[in-house]
């Protein structure tokens, strides 16, 4: 009879492993082989799209640069798939310029060019000082991959996950996030002679939100610049970039 019970146990356990299936698969994706020259051809389509297409401001070459480099670099790594969008948010310019940019580097097109909102202690005009730390209220540089989209104090909104350790990396739990603002619609421009502030997200017009975040969700890739020293020399995601 124990013996008998032993081999009901056994079956039991083995139809129940044999059934069991995982919540959620972990794909990472193979690692890409980028040459220097892909990345110089990228850079070059993008850049006469650039000037021939009618922007109200102008992408700074460095934040291109930089962008491409480690997008290329996140796809050799398996981090993003090579057809998601690169979006680039320069902060090199002030919030009265549409300086965000997403760009489809595969056709070299530019899809979404808009303003965009820094945090409030990040500055008034110009986004000048920046923070990893919670409660900062700052704007944080730097790659992000972003996440899963959600419903919640300022509607439908899109979470990223900061790349860069010590840089961004605290992004989730500082609830950064891409969401839509009444403050970063232009007419506030017009009010008050630059854009309203977040806590730290990137927050954008009520009148784009939605199609950016549509765009752009789930693992593409996101890149905060700022001429910034300190973020140039600590970002290892720009120092793998390099050639």
């Amino acid at each position: 009879m124990l013996k008998k019970s032993g081999l009901i146990l056994a079956l039991l356990i083995s139809t129940a492993l044999f059934a069991y299936n995982p919540i959620r698969e972990v794909n990472i994706a193979p690692t890409i082989a980028v040459s220097g020259n892909l990345n110089h051809t990228i850079l070059q389509k993008i850049k006469k799209q650039l000037l021939e297409g009618d922007f109200d401001s102008s992408l700074s070459e460095e934040a291109l640069n930089h962008g491409i480099s480690g997008y290329l670099s996140l796809i050799q790594e398996g981090l993003i798939a090579p057809n998601k969008p690169l979006t680039i948010i320069d902060f090199s310019l002030p919030s009265t310029s549409k300086r965000l940019w997403t760009i489809d580097p595969e056709k070299s097109t530019i899809l979404h060019h808009t303003y965009v909102a820094h945090g409030r202690n990040s500055g008034n005009l110009m986004a000048t000082k920046f923070s990893n730390t919670n409660s900062s209220f700052m704007s944080s540089l730097g790659f992000y991959l972003t996440a899963e989209t959600y419903y919640g104090k300022h509607g439908y909104s899109l979470r990223l996950d900061g790349l860069e350790k010590g840089l961004n990396d605290n992004a989730r739990d500082r609830a950064i996030v891409i969401h839509g603002a009444e403050y970063a619609n232009p007419e506030f421009i017009k009010k008050t002679g630059r854009l309203g502030r977040s806590l730290g997200c990137p927050a954008l017009p009520m009148n784009d939100f939605e199609d950016i975040i549509n765009t752009i969700k789930n693992e593409s890739c996101l890149f905060i610049y700022a001429p910034q020293k300190s973020y140039l020399s600590n970002s290892q995601l720009l120092a793998k970039a390099k050639p």
